[in-house]
């Protein structure tokens, strides 16, 4: 055991000591803001910098071309007087003005069809605003032809914007729950999982490669087990992931206190503040979000998130470990490691599926099985999963991550000194047995 200690603090320390562990802990989480900033800055920046396409609209009835209003993106033209056959001729004699030529029929009160003619595939934004634009005033057109006065205005009047509320029952009473910030909070884990569990184990393939072609392994064993090797080594690069985390927790936790703060959404210890208050007059919506984002009791989901990630990291990490002691080279791995990550990749989708039913029976059998539940059950997590299927899932995973210790363990004391030859299924199977 105090082999095994000293194993896993060189680990550890070797890892957590160096610059670039440190610059990429405090550089990731701004890289991930980066990734969900860019896209939409870019967006925006586009629509910005872009010049309106002219865009014709040739109304046969003469009644819905002025419906179109124009936007940011597009400056459209009201025709009358021409037809559907004149389309190309007058879209021709623009000269290239024209992005566009948007032909409303005569029949289009039947027939509910609108033609856009171009020499290349229009955007879907402009499908989207044209089919708007027409959608409510071919509605309005319809109701105004019954003959029933104030009917428009009845229908209006009897639309609503239903506002639908989890209300939970619980020993403590009832409380309002947020579907939408536990399936952003379950993604959010589960891609966490899959990302660093292959990342982590990626990192401890690496290093067993590298040692074992630099030698250094034949000294190294010289002086203990290759089991408590291989262990050591899982376990030092697994505290470093916990490490990881626990530091990014720490600072989600201050930016989310600061920044509740400083929007006056949170009062002594995080406890929100009352909608009337001075602070929150005028910031509804940020209030909105985050009492939605409060409503989820984040205590035993992220016990579990943490439970799941080293069971899963244990059970793939053994996995890489023994398949990287097998070969000589990085580029050699590939044989072994295609494998792992298709099932992490179909534990990944597994989980995307389950979220329109995180009670299904997909999304239960996925969330039991050990290869997939890392990543499964993190989707389902926020939705309460019942207790016997998470003992359930919790004990398979560690036993199958035992198992596969003891399968990787028999793999790695062959192969860490095993030179030269190609390895295959065939050659690990003879030292399993």
């Amino acid at each position: 055991m105090n082999k095994l200690r000293l194993i896993i603090a060189r680990e550890y320390l070797s890892i957590v000591g160096r610059k670039s562990f440190i610059v990429m802990t405090l550089l990731i989480p701004v890289l991930m803001l980066l990734i969900g900033i860019i896209p939409v800055g870019l967006a925006w920046l586009n629509d910005r910098g872009s010049e309106a396409k002219q865009v014709a609209v040739i109304d046969e009835t003469g009644r819905y071309a002025g419906a179109i209003a124009d936007t940011e993106l597009y400056h459209f033209v009201a025709l009358r007087g021409d037809t559907v056959t004149d389309a190309r001729a007058f879209y021709d004699r623009s000269g290239g003005n024209l992005d566009a030529v948007v032909v409303i029929p005569r029949d289009i009160d039947s027939t509910a069809q609108v033609s856009i003619y171009s020499e290349a595939t229009v955007s879907p934004s402009l499908i989207s605003v044209v089919s708007a634009a027409l959608t409510d005033t071919i509605e309005g057109a319809r109701l105004a032809a019954t003959g029933i006065p104030g009917l428009q205005q009845l229908v209006e009047d009897a639309r609503i914007d239903l506002d639908v509320r989890n209300i939970k029952w619980s020993d403590g009473g009832e409380h309002e729950s947020s579907t939408n910030a536990a399936l952003v909070l379950g993604l959010v884990l589960s891609f966490i999982t899959y990302m660093f569990v292959l990342m982590y184990g990626a990192m401890i393939m690496n290093g067993v490669i590298e040692e074992k072609t630099n030698r250094i392994v034949e000294v190294v064993v010289s002086s203990c087990r290759p089991f408590q090797l291989m262990l050591g080594k899982i376990i030092g690069v697994g505290l470093v992931g916990l490490t990881q985390m626990a530091i990014w927790v720490v600072m989600l936790l201050v930016v989310a206190l600061i920044t509740g703060g400083a929007l006056g959404l949170t009062s002594g210890l995080g406890q929100p503040v009352a909608a009337s208050s001075p602070a929150a007059v005028g910031g509804a919506d940020m209030q909105a979000i985050w009492q939605q984002v409060s409503s989820i009791n984040y205590l035993p989901i992220l016990t579990c998130f943490v439970l799941y990630f080293i069971g899963g990291y244990l059970l793939y990490g053994s996995l890489f470990a023994g398949f990287g002691s097998a070969v000589d080279q990085a580029s050699d791995s590939s044989q072994f490691t295609t494998p792992i990550i298709l099932i992490m990749v179909i534990a990944l989708y597994a989980g995307i599926a389950c979220v329109d039913n995180p009670s299904g029976p997909m999304a239960v059998w996925c969330s039991i099985i050990p290869f997939t539940s890392p990543v499964v059950m993190m989707i389902r997590l926020p939705f309460d999963v019942p207790t016997w299927q998470l003992v359930l899932s919790l004990v398979l995973l560690f036993a199958t991550a035992l198992a596969m210790i003891w399968l990787a363990g028999r793999i790695y004391r062959r192969g860490i000194l095993h030179y030269g030859k190609k390895t295959g299924l065939a050659t690990l199977w003879r030292w399993i047995k």
